[in-house]
């Protein structure tokens, strides 16, 4: 009996973990282009300090006077705090320039390498960059 309360909580444990979905963590080639910079400028519309990477959205303008919503990744909200962040450094409604990269499959979607807001330049923690371009040095938002 014990032998069979072994087996079935043991298939009952991997049946479970094969039905959870899976978070995967990509990495900054599998989704963005670094061929293809881009610079955004826009209103802060929400923000997401979410693992493993925060992210905001933001209404950009384009030359023909229509907005779009873009999504605007960065680094890790644990990187970003180490980096002088907070949940607050972003506000909505906020007018800021993000410099980045596009993502590979056309969507309004980029990694952000920095955002400029009250005329600072914040790095963003990046998943393209391995140190910090800021010139200033860490972001104090």
């Amino acid at each position: 009996m014990k032998r069979t309360s072994t087996i079935v909580f043991v298939a009952t444990t991997a049946l479970g973990l094969t039905a959870v979905p899976a978070v995967a963590h990509h990495s900054f080639a599998a989704e963005y282009d670094r061929a293809k910079p881009v610079t955004l400028t826009g209103a802060v519309t929400k923000v997401e300090w979410i693992n493993p990477h925060a992210r905001f959205h933001m209404d950009v303008k384009d030359d023909k006077g229509g907005v779009a919503n873009w999504e605007v990744e960065l680094g890790s909200p644990a990187g970003l705090l180490r980096s002088g962040w907070t949940r607050n450094s972003l506000k909505i409604g906020e007018e800021v320039v993000v410099n980045g990269y596009l993502a590979k499959d056309g969507a309004n979607l980029a990694n952000s390498t920095t955002v400029t807001v009250n005329g600072k330049r914040l790095f963003a923690g990046s998943s393209s960059e391995t140190t910090n371009p800021s010139p200033t040095g860490p972001a104090n938002p």
